[in-house]
């Protein structure tokens, strides 16, 4: 039962958290479907699936892209895209400069970490031992 009371303590300040994380293809990673996935290498992929098959010729390509884009699928993609862009935006706000990052309530990072939940445990512990500290007079919390 104290097992249970502990990890309920440790998770119940990520309830209203808001948890990124940002990554690529070849660092793949565990988030749970609250946690926001943001894919720095997704635009690449979707502008190359936009843009698969195209002639070297310039004018039946825009012939071509004109066609696609009329299509459901077409503006599904540039949708995506657009929202791909939106997450590169995003991160770089932040300053992430390296993946596998988790990111919470755009105050805290943790580099290298595959686990969003592992990454808000210790974001967790380190904010409890801060306030601890400040409590106790022992922090750098300005008086």
């Amino acid at each position: 039962m104290t097992f249970l009371i502990l990890i309920a303590a440790i998770q119940a300040p990520f309830v209203n958290a808001e948890t990124w994380i940002v990554t690529d293809r070849n660092h793949p990673v565990q988030a749970p479907a609250r946690v926001r996935l943001i894919l720095l290498d997704e635009s690449e992929r979707l502008e190359a699936k936009l843009s698969e098959g195209l002639p070297a010729n310039q004018q039946q390509s825009i012939a071509i892209m004109q066609q696609r884009l009329k299509s459901s699928d077409a503006q599904r993609l540039q949708r995506d895209l657009a929202l791909a862009q939106q997450d590169l935006v995003d991160a770089w706000s932040m300053g992430v400069t390296k993946v596998p990052a988790v990111v919470v309530d755009r105050k805290f990072v943790v580099y290298g970490e595959t686990n969003a939940t592992a990454a808000e445990n210790r974001i967790a512990q380190w904010r409890a031992a801060a306030n601890h500290q400040n409590a106790s007079g022992q922090g750098d919390a300005l008086r």
